[in-house]
């Protein structure tokens, strides 16, 4: 019989081999329970829990039994991919605002910035900032062509050469190496509206070396749209690359309609065997900066030569002269159709059109005083506009053809400064609630689509834009029932609600609607 002393001793062995074994893991990280799941790839939803670990979907399917650290209790609603935006503007806010609250609570945890021709150049350095700065969402880019330009050239209004085409394919191949994922343009913005489509094939073709997408803010959206895309596809044929045409849209009053040749168009490309698609947002408004309004040639060689033609009076007479002439092809009987979104110089002009500044000016009412008016805003600074340039008519025949994405062209915004497009805060779930839960142009199924796997195939995003094992655990769980953007034109700074939880990377950004204090976002590099 053992003693009463080598009991307790044995006892004590035990006890201490027991604390020695390890508790058994749990299966995942994270179990959504319960989820109408809708992939990504069109298909229709499957009821099906998901299960994720390491920053990845590990499973799909009836997991009863299994144990996670954190359990989501769907109760029913969807579970789709993370909405992927592939044309943003975000190089000045992100770092400011790493976050990105507009974004996630649209249901957005990937974006594509570097759009319309305007990019960072140096992306090592600027990737790195990023890495260190607590990214709410992933973050990738197109390098810009006007942004390459005038590294190498200035805002000169003439053709490169040759030497010069060298020095901006280096850039753009540096650029590809340090991970962009393709190239884009803004034919309409100085300096690449300076150029010629041989320039823009010489950079292209420096992005195709490295697999990158051709992002084209094409030279016309209206009357000479036609000319425009022949110019894009050109370029993507030319270089071997896919082709994605920016903000696809007729923005020219008079051509109201319009978009069913230039759908025909790209269509019959792609029956050619040119890879053109599209992107859009879901708004009859579009924003860009007030300079667009002027003749491209008189925003050349900088900010002091644009100011030394704005104080000629022969010059001045001549710019105007051209703005009427461009504002009458347009169908715009006056600036009525302009706003200002956001002027630092001046705040109090923020919201108004230009029509309403020159009233308030004591001016008549002239569109000839209203484009003087634009003169005097543009001589102390640049702001940005939004512009009543669509027709809805064409907004719903663009998002019905199936080669359509959804996109915002938006930015990060700063809460509540400025009166900036409702988009940067309302696209998708605009998309949800008006063209798919009442007007019913698109199906649940296929709006998710578009915003998922349609911009992954393009940008090359080969592990986000579905809802599958090995992918990353990018996930938006939502009710479309009660999915609702808020945003307007009159009051942009409103929170779209009704995306209840939104995860990236596997961490949740968003829960019950309201944004965590956490960095689940990273750099996402051309793979």
């Amino acid at each position: 019989m053992l003693s009463i002393f080598s009991s307790a001793g044995a006892k004590a062995r035990l006890l201490a081999a027991a604390l020695a074994i390890p508790c058994a893991a749990a299966d995942f990280d994270t179990l959504i329970r319960g989820a109408r799941v809708i992939d990504g790839t069109g298909n229709p939803w499957v009821r099906a829990d998901v299960g994720l670990r390491s920053g990845k979907v590990a499973a799909m399917g009836t997991l009863d039994g299994k144990t996670a650290d954190r359990v989501i209790e769907a109760n029913g609603r969807v579970a789709a991919p993370g909405f992927i935006d592939v044309h943003t503007h975000v190089e000045r806010e992100v770092e400011k605002i790493p976050r990105g609250d507009n974004f996630l609570l649209d249901g957005v945890t990937t974006i594509v910035t570097g759009n319309c021709g305007g990019s960072r150049t140096n992306l090592a350095e600027w990737f790195a900032k990023l890495d260190q700065s607590g990214l709410g969402l992933n973050v990738s880019t197109l390098i810009g062509h006007n942004s390459v330009r005038a590294e190498v050239m200035g805002t000169a209004n003439r053709a490169a050469t040759p030497e010069e085409i060298a020095s901006m394919q280096v850039i753009v191949e540096k650029a590809m190496r340090d991970g962009a994922v393709g190239f884009s343009t803004g034919l309409i913005y100085i300096p690449g509206t300076y150029s010629n489509t041989g320039e823009v094939v010489a950079l292209a073709k420096a992005a195709a070396k490295h697999g990158g997408v051709y992002a084209s803010h094409m030279r016309d959206e209206g009357e000479k749209i036609t000319e425009a895309i022949d110019e894009a596809v050109r370029v993507g044929r030319e270089a071997n690359m896919r082709v994605q045409i920016s903000h696809f849209k007729i923005d020219n009053r008079s051509l109201w309609g319009a978009s069913v040749r230039s759908l025909e168009l790209v269509e019959k490309y792609r029956r050619e065997g040119v890879d053109v698609v599209v992107d859009q947002y879901p708004y009859d408004h579009s924003s860009t900066n007030l300079g667009i309004t002027l003749p491209s040639w008189a925003l050349a060689d900088g900010r002091d030569a644009v100011l030394e033609r704005l104080r000629s009076a022969s010059t001045r007479a001549r710019i105007k002269t051209e703005m009427l002439a461009h504002l009458k092809v347009k169908g715009q009987p006056d600036y009525s159709y302009a706003t200002v979104g956001s002027y630092e110089i001046d705040r109090s002009l923020e919201g108004k059109t230009i029509s309403e500044i020159n009233t308030a000016r004591g001016r008549a009412a002239t569109p000839e005083n209203e484009a003087e008016t634009i003169l005097d805003i543009l001589e102390k600074g640049l702001p940005s506009m939004v512009y009543h340039s669509m027709g809805m008519e064409d907004v719903e025949r663009i998002m019905r053809y199936p080669n359509t994405a959804i996109a915002s062209d938006g930015g990060i915004r700063e809460f509540g400064v400025g009166v900036p497009h409702p988009r940067s805060y309302g696209t998708n779930a605009r998309v949800l609630a008006e063209f798919v839960r009442s007007r019913k142009v698109l199906t649940l199924e296929d709006a998710i689509r578009r915003m998922t796997s349609l911009p992954a195939r393009t940008f090359g995003f080969k592990d986000r834009g579905q809802i599958r094992e090995g992918f990353a655990a990018d996930i938006v769980i939502f009710d479309p029932a009660r999915v609702q953007d808020k945003a307007t034109y009159q009051k942009p700074h409103q929170y779209t609600e009704g995306f209840d939880y939104v995860l990236v990377n596997g961490t949740v950004m968003v829960e019950e609607g309201k944004v965590a204090s956490r960095a689940g976002g990273r750099v996402v590099r051309r793979q």
